[in-house]
């Protein structure tokens, strides 16, 4: 069993999102095997499905002065920041497929974002950083140490459709946080954001590009699958690989 793994630098949100439904095309059509995209973005804000435009504080002209752009998009949550230094991941993976924990027809998509968060929580560990989960609130976070509460490291949102994942997750890693003040990011208020440049020790080397091969790696790890790594998107959608589910 494999994930088919494909790195394409920093790209537009339009462009990312025209490759991500390639990509799902085929997974459905049982042409590939599971994929994650590993990606940049320029400055963009999305709703999802669950989004309120109020979360939004910047003023259009604001973000049109600053070229941000604003895409609705069918994942689930609230409004997210994507830009510069942070590593957006795209897991187009078949939940009827031979995966962790699946104990009917398909793997629950709660169950499959709780994969995800572990994945993203070894990759921190990976740069010094503990992390976990916060009930009742998806993503990944650090972990409070007296009077400083957690902060959000890596937002989570997927889609589903015919049992095909699409969209998924967005660690901070350089990124520059003062972006996150033109938004309440994910509607919470109470929480602050982060990134892993400031949250690991002192001396450690922090990356996009360490950061994505942490994050292949234990993708590996926690779906317990090879990582099979293409150069472009024509050698991946033409690979001829068995798919994943059965």
């Amino acid at each position: 069993m494999v994930i088919q793994l494909l790195q394409l630098g920093r790209i537009s949100y339009t462009e990312g999102l025209r490759i991500m439904r390639e990509v799902v095309d085929a997974r459905k059509a049982g042409r590939i095997a599971d994929t994650l995209l590993l990606l940049e973005h320029p400055p963009v804000l999305t709703l999802g499905r669950n989004s309120s435009r109020a979360n939004i504080l910047a003023t259009d002209a604001a973000l049109a002065q600053r070229g941000v752009e604003i895409h609705e998009i069918n994942r689930g949550g609230d409004v997210t920041y994507h830009g510069p230094g942070q590593l957006v991941g795209y897991p187009i993976f078949d939940l009827r497929g031979d995966l962790p924990g699946k104990k009917g027809p398909h793997l629950g998509p709660v169950d499959f974002v709780r994969l995800m968060e572990e994945a993203l929580i070894f990759t921190c560990k990976d740069f010094g950083i503990p992390a976990q989960r916060v009930p009742k609130r998806t993503g990944v976070w650090t972990v409070p140490g007296g009077s400083i509460r957690e902060k959000k490291l890596a937002a989570i949102g997927v889609h589903v459709s015919q049992a095909v994942t699409s969209h998924g997750f967005a660690l901070n890693v350089t990124t520059d946080l003062r972006d996150f003040n033109w938004i309440v990011p994910c509607g919470i208020a109470d929480a602050g954001v982060t990134s892993v440049e400031l949250e690991a020790p002192e001396d450690t080397p922090v990356s996009l590009a360490l950061a994505s091969n942490s994050i292949a790696r234990n993708f590996g790890r926690v779906f317990d699958r090879q990582i099979l790594a293409y150069e472009t998107l024509d050698e991946l959608l033409n690979a001829n690989a068995t798919p994943a589910a059965s």
